[in-house]
């Protein structure tokens, strides 16, 4: 007998279903991909072997090549930093001597002439005060000098006036003298006529003493007019030396106090770098070393530089300076300076703040390094 393969139904006559999962089709590459249930939503997707295996020489190209740079770079970088015996080196940042252009007297600004990144040159007027109180003296000033001008000269024709007198008086008494001697005459006159000289030469005395009494009233009027021209002219602002505006602090009509700051710039004949050497380097160093400053942003163009500052006492090192030693050793101030007739080739790039590393020479029988021998360029870099 044989017997049925076909379940049997249930209750309601329907045959069971059958928990067999179907199979996908196979694709092409021979390789099945997962069901939509096989994978958690948790569960990241998988890079098959096959494409790993086709990336791994690209991989290890790529790290290989970016091996062999950074060793180059490493390489070039430690061959440059080998410094002769000779030589000591210290980062730092440029720097430069500021100068405050304030008011000699509290005074209204009334005129602004530059603003802050210009560069200015010396005697360039850079802002002006309102003078007129200023004015007014001056023209007080003037007047009480022509005057004192006009008295004088009223007396000097007084003293002419006077002087005439005196020759007349003098002319009167010679001649009764003469009569006198031949008994013409009596000796009561004479004295008249004497008294009368003596009188006319103390009058002319008196009088040369006022003249000189008003010359120098004349003197002081002067003086006072100097003086009344001199803050007028203070009251213009110029720059002192060439520089650059670092701030504008005061705006058009503030009133300012005597001393009131108005600028700040930065002097251009004054640009430095200071750096910071241990005890055993510092020792070696002395004024006027010569010494070369290489700026990050021009590497290729070291800067003729001397030492123009030694600090009498150690410090700690500032946390804005990054040395090579321990920043808990005691470090000795150096100034390396820029010689200042240099940097007027160089006063359009001089940035103030870029980073650098300052070299000095302690041992004058040592050459410079060949990437420090650099020669300046004719025109500054831009």
């Amino acid at each position: 007998m044989l017997m049925s393969t076909v379940p049997p139904a249930d209750s309601t006559g329907a045959p069971p279903v059958s928990p067999v999962r179907q199979q996908p089709a196979p694709s092409g590459n021979g390789s099945a991909p997962p069901a939509p249930g096989d994978l958690s939503p948790d569960q990241p997707s998988r890079i098959p072997a096959h494409r790993l295996r086709r990336l791994l020489p690209y991989v290890v190209g790529a790290l290989a090549c970016g091996l062999a740079i950074r060793a180059g770079v490493r390489w070039y970088q430690l061959k440059q930093s080998q410094l002769p015996a000779g030589i000591v080196s210290g980062n730092g940042r440029l720097e430069a001597d500021e100068i405050d252009i304030d008011t000699k007297f509290s005074e209204r600004v009334a005129e602004l002439h530059v603003n802050e990144g210009d560069l200015v040159h010396a005697g360039q007027p850079l802002a002006r005060m309102d003078t007129r109180d200023l004015d007014a003296e001056r023209r007080t000033a003037q007047a009480s000098l022509l005057q004192a001008d006009s008295l004088i000269d009223e007396m000097r024709a007084d003293m002419r006036q006077q002087q005439s007198q005196v020759d007349l008086a003098k002319a009167e008494l010679d001649r009764y003298r003469a009569l006198v001697q031949k008994d013409y005459d009596t000796r009561e006159d004479l004295d008249q006529r004497q008294q009368s000289y003596d009188g006319a030469v103390a009058a002319l005395g008196a009088m040369n003493a006022k003249i000189h009494e008003s010359q120098h009233a004349r003197d002081a009027a002067r003086h006072v007019v100097e003086l009344a021209n001199v803050n007028v002219r203070d009251n213009v602002l110029v720059a002192p030396r060439d520089g650059r505006i670092l701030y504008r602090i005061a705006n058009l009509g503030e009133v300012l106090p005597a001393g009131g700051k108005v600028f700040t710039m930065l002097d251009a004949t004054s640009v430095y770098m200071d750096i910071y050497l241990p005890t055993a380097d510092a020792g070696r160093v002395r004024l006027g070393a010569e010494g070369r400053i290489v700026l990050d942003a021009y590497p290729q163009h070291p800067i003729p530089a001397s030492v123009s500052f030694l600090a009498s006492e150690a410090q700690f090192t500032p946390k804005a300076v990054e040395t090579k030693d321990d920043r808990d050793k005691l470090m000795f101030r150096v100034k390396v300076r820029i010689d200042s007739t240099l940097l007027h080739s160089y006063e359009g790039a001089v940035r103030i703040g870029l980073p650098g590393v300052a070299y000095v020479r302690v041992d004058s029988t040592v050459a410079w390094p060949l990437q420090l021998r650099g020669r300046v360029a004719a025109k500054s870099p831009s």
